[in-house]
């Protein structure tokens, strides 16, 4: 079901109801939240990235970017259950071939995944 993002149904001033004055219009429209994993499940496909085998990493300490293959997802503090899918969204950690790194892109908009390689101290 389709989400509407309108001020249309904002209240008065006064605290009542406004009359609705005209219907849905497609630029109000939102869509559903792509929940980007590491594994797709049925191998479906979609325009977003839904899928991503690799991250590009970066070194803070030495400021290189390197593309390196995704392990599975250690901890997201968006949503509980997202770890336990292995669902990546901004701010997840995961872990890759060169550690665990922070990411720092949204996958469901940008379509592709920016990380920053987590300290050794910086780890759970």
């Amino acid at each position: 079901m389709p989400q509407t993002h309108g001020s249309q149904y904002k209240r008065k001033p006064t605290g009542g109801n406004k009359r609705a004055w005209r219907g849905k219009r497609a630029f109000e429209a939102g869509s559903e939240p792509t929940e980007t994993r590491v594994s797709m499940y049925g191998g479906g496909t979609k325009v977003r990235i839904a899928v991503a085998d690799w991250a590009v990493v970066t070194d803070k300490s030495s400021g290189k970017s390197s593309k390196s293959k995704l392990l599975r997802v250690v901890r997201n503090p968006a949503n509980v259950d997202y770890q336990r899918r292995g669902v990546i969204t901004k701010g997840a950690i995961v872990e890759t071939e060169l550690g665990q790194a922070r990411v720092t892109s949204r996958p469901g908009q940008h379509g592709v995944i920016n990380a920053i390689l987590l300290e050794k101290s910086q780890k759970n």
